[in-house]
């Protein structure tokens, strides 16, 4: 069996990344976050490494985190995630 606490032989290796997007005269900041294990006692599903737009000491999932992944294709994606979750006009 395989425990799921203890040392996190990852640790230390997950590189945060950052990027700042102007989108319709709006400044966005996105912080990348590692994976995170299930927590089924809080209801938290597992998580891949993920892109987070941050803003007022709040987080909200936007896209899957890709660190090989080309920053113009990237913003482009962020920018869709923009579109359809901040500018979309759904509360």
């Amino acid at each position: 069996m395989t425990s799921t606490r203890g040392p996190n032989p990852r640790l230390g290796q997950y590189k945060v990344e950052q990027r700042r997007i102007t989108h319709r005269g709006r400044d966005f900041h996105f912080v990348s976050y590692d994976a995170q294990n299930a927590d089924p006692a809080r209801g938290i599903p597992a998580m891949g490494a993920t892109w987070y737009l941050m803003s007022e000491g709040a987080r909200w999932a936007a896209v899957p985190h890709d660190p090989d992944q080309d920053p113009e294709v990237l913003d482009r994606q962020l920018v869709r995630w923009l579109d359809a979750n901040v500018f979309s006009g759904k509360s």
